[in-house]
């Protein structure tokens, strides 16, 4: 049982509404209503120049987010020109079994309007378990009512296939063509008793085929679910109900105005539409509506072989110069003239090869490179005794130590990039490094090497990497895959001893304690390598320079370079001079004999930086004094000690404590290498100086002594964290 409800969409009865004129179309006419365009010869407003009649006129909800569009009360979705309005519909139920559900039909008439249902995009649906739906409906060209519906059954659920609607569950039907208005009616022939669970209500709607897709869940909807109380619906519309033969006769009512446009009548009941001629696009119902389509800009909207070439309406096929035939794809196409030289085909050809020539000769010398470096690396390796030290390193078993290659130190420099540089000087330059595992260490690249000389350098390397002292640079590996070793040592990062005597200014804020404790770590670290070694090693080129200070101005003996391993029976041994002048042993200097005391020599002129604040060398003396020791002996023979001392010196230590320093240095530098101390006794002369306790029983007039300028132009070939003026940062015998 079922109740009417009649909605009236688009009710026109339109027979004696004005026409617009296109000729007079205004031209600031609102064409977009929200997301929605608006063509002519629909419009909006009620200004009648814009839109051809009131069958075609709008009205455009403002207040909505995003604005819409209706007209009268129905949501109008989409207008095509090529006659189709997409708009919303209403839905017929029937729900017995809930009296407080509303039962419904409803009808929709078209008589008199531009519009007709669309019989190629709608389907009548009908949705239930226990449902008739049936649609009266009228034609334009009958005034006799026709009748169509469809019935749907199901039992359960089981039975339902989703996306098949053929009566199990939904049905449907065609709509016949010429539909202007029509009635919807919904009943059930047991009031859904027996199917009230599964299927609550029936419901059947007038839709878009396109917008639906039929699915289990449909059958448990009411009128009052939120889906489907409205629907699309496609309407085609025409321009009256004449043909066009009647319409062309009337200049003044005739739509299809724009040039380049056609008049065809319409499939779907009377009345015609316009549409642009092949080739054209746009609007056929206003002047100039009709544009060309360049199809030629797009491979996809013409079917040439080589050339497209636009002209109005259309275009044409080309074949380039070469070839013939009718450039068509679905033609004779282009065949190329074997009369014609074929010089694209010969440059392209030319280019081609010279670009596989160039990529072919890049790859090929990228690789020649690429083995060439390998070659090299295991030249070097081996010609700087990497086997060798391969060998000592397993017999020996040393952890700590390790042969880096060439790209991990690349790497570590950032391919040895300058503000990396942390100390160079003529025999190499020094570089700040990062390893992989975030660990900074100083990296040595020197200049000479001498192959003569690589099998004893293997030997002092393996013996170096197992030097362990806190007091001296540990060597954590090296690279000998390039010409001239690369030495991995760790970083010490406060710079050395000169610079915080002679350039940073440091020197006045370090107690006397301090200077004694640095001095006696230096010879801590220099006994350690004459006597607890494994092979005694002379440093050779001990000055301030070479003393490396922690973050905690702890001692770190560097620069090995010129070191020498001594055997364990000898206690000199001849060598070519080197060193630093200012700091060289005199004794050595004149025999070419190395022995320890040459060490302690250079240690007593770096107590006297400690002591004076004054410079191995300072141009600035008179030429008899430039020499810092000699200049110290004299003042101790002609007892003027005590205006060499720097201020702090003077005022922290006993005139007792003072003379007793100065004694030990004065010892240290002794001509006669025989009567200066061994390292192991200035190590307990200092240990023993520093529980000295400073009572500062001085009297006035010895207070005035004390006074005395620290000369500050005083200059000495060397400095920076790391020193490298000799050929390897650890003891390598290569350059002499």
């Amino acid at each position: 049982m079922g109740f009417h409800l009649f909605v009236l969409l688009l009710l026109c009865c339109l027979s004696s509404t004005t026409i617009s004129s296109p000729s007079s179309l205004r031209s600031d006419c609102q064409r977009t209503c929200g997301n929605l365009s608006i063509p002519y010869p629909f419009g909006l407003g009620h200004d009648p120049k814009c839109f051809r009649n009131e069958g075609f006129n709008l009205t455009c909800n403002e207040s909505a987010t995003p604005p819409k569009a209706f007209r009268r009360d129905f949501e109008v979705l989409d207008i095509s020109l090529q006659g189709e309005l997409k708009t919303k519909s209403s839905i017929a139920w029937n729900c017995e079994s809930y009296p407080d559900v509303a039962t419904l039909s409803f009808d929709i008439y078209f008589e008199n309007s531009p519009y007709t249902f669309s019989s190629t995009r709608n389907k009548f649906i009908a949705i239930g378990c226990d449902t008739q739906a049936y649609v009266t409906g009228y034609r334009s060209t009958s005034p006799l009512p026709f009748r169509f519906g469809c019935m749907t059954y199901c039992l359960d659920t089981a039975s339902v296939i989703n996306g098949s609607c053929t009566g199990i569950g939904c049905c449907q039907s065609s709509i016949p063509p010429g539909l202007t208005s029509l009635g919807v009616e919904i009943n059930s022939s047991s009031n859904h008793e027996s199917v009230s669970r599964l299927n609550p209500c029936s419901y059947a709607f007038i839709i878009d085929q396109d917008d639906f897709n039929f699915s289990l869940s449909d059958l448990f909807r009411t009128s009052t679910s939120s889906l489907y109380n409205e629907v699309p619906v496609v309407f085609d519309w025409v321009i009256g109900n004449e043909t066009c033969k009647s319409a062309i006769s009337n200049k003044t009512g005739y739509a299809c105005v724009s040039e380049n446009s056609y008049c065809y009548e319409s499939t779907n009941g009377p009345g015609y539409r316009c549409r642009c001629h092949s080739g054209y696009g746009g609007n056929p119902y206003v002047p100039g509506g009709c544009k060309d389509i360049d199809e030629c800009k797009d491979e996809k909207t013409h079917n040439c072989k080589q050339m497209c070439i636009n002209m109005p309406g259309g275009y044409y096929c080309k074949c380039r110069k070469g070839y013939y035939g009718d450039g068509w794809n679905n033609g004779t196409g282009c065949t190329a003239d074997p009369k014609e030289f074929p010089l694209v085909k010969v440059i392209l050809g030319i280019g081609l090869s010279f670009l596989f020539l160039l990529i072919a000769s890049t790859w090929t010398y990228w690789l020649w490179r690429k083995r060439r470096s390998i070659k090299l690396k295991e030249k070097f390796f081996q010609q700087n005794g990497g086997l060798m030290l391969q060998q000592k390193i397993n017999t020996s078993r040393i952890d700590t130590f390790k042969i880096f290659t060439i790209e991990e130190l690349d790497r570590a420099t950032n391919n040895y990039c300058a503000s990396k540089i942390v100390g160079q000087g003529g025999f190499g330059i020094v570089y700040k490094g990062v390893l992989p595992n975030k660990k900074v260490v100083a990296i040595k690249k020197s200049k000479l090497v001498d192959a003569s000389q690589i099998g004893q350098f293997i030997n002092e390397l393996d013996i170096l990497s197992q030097v362990n002292h806190r007091n001296v640079v540990k060597l954590l590996g090296c690279c000998l895959e390039d010409q001239v070793p690369i030495l991995v040592y760790e970083f010490i990062s406060n710079g050395t001893l000169y610079h915080h005597i002679h350039e940073a200014g440091h020197l006045p804020s370090i107690s006397l304690e301090n200077r004694l404790r640095i001095a006696t770590e230096i010879t801590e670290a220099l006994a350690y390598l004459h006597f607890a070694a494994s092979m005694p090693i002379f440093h050779r080129d001990i000055k301030s320079a070479n003393i490396l200070l922690d973050n905690n101005f702890t001692v770190k003996v560097a620069d090995f370079g010129v070191s020498r391993l001594v055997p364990v029976d000898h206690t000199q041994i001849a060598t070519l001079v080197q060193g630093t002048w200012g700091y060289l042993d005199p004794e050595c200097f004149q025999t070419g004999k190395l022995t320890d005391k040459s060490d302690v020599y250079s240690f007593g002129v770096v107590l006297l930086e400690l002591l004076t604040g004054e410079k191995a060398v300072c141009l600035n003396r008179s030429h008899e004094d430039r020499n810092l020791a000699m200049y110290f002996v004299r003042e101790m023979k002609e007892n003027r000690l005590f205006q060499m001392l720097e201020e702090r010196v003077r005022s922290e230590a006993s005139v007792e404590q003072l003379m007793a320093i100065a004694q030990l240095a004065l010892r240290c530098l002794k001509l006669n290498g025989e009567k200066r101390p061994t390292m192991k006794e200035v190590v307990v002369d200092l240990q023993g100086l520093r529980g000295f306790q400073n009572h500062h029983s001085v009297h006035e007039q010895e207070t005035e002594k004390l006074l005395c300028k620290t000369s500050q132009d005083c200059t000495e070939g060397t400095g920076g964290q790391y020193s490298t003026g000799s050929h390897f940062d650890i003891s390598l015998t290569l350059s002499r």
